[in-house]
């Protein structure tokens, strides 16, 4: 089982960045797909997630009208499209996988500093 998150790095505020986590080893079709975010010294907390279907999403009052969380389960893999970056966006993002078990990927790391 893997989860390879991609797409991280450093952008300005106000800048986009599209996060890509490709999954494999396990039915992804049949996984609810989210993202997580840590912030140093702060706890992990959950971003975005995504239905199996991709039909129901849901997001955290942070990023509500900035993110947007989408799925291509013919390509295993969950993208989180950022728009309208904030200073407090920074932090590492997880790729979670939650079904019959759950996974996680490694992290990529986005920071938005002008």
């Amino acid at each position: 089982v893997q989860l390879v998150e991609s797409g991280g790095g450093l952008v300005q505020p106000g800048g986009s960045l599209r996060l890509s986590c490709a999954a494999s080893g396990f039915t992804f079709s049949s996984y609810l797909m989210s993202w997580y975010r840590q912030a140093p010294g702060k706890e992990r907390e959950i971003v975005a997630y995504i239905s199996g279907t991709g039909g129901s999403t849901n997001y955290a009052d942070s990023v509500k009208g900035r993110f947007t969380i989408s799925r291509v389960n013919a390509k295993n893999t969950v993208y989180l499209q950022m728009n309208n970056l904030k200073p407090e966006d920074t932090a590492v993002y997880y790729c979670n996988a939650r079904g019959v078990y759950r996974f996680w990927g490694q992290g990529t790391q986005v920071t938005v500093s002008s």
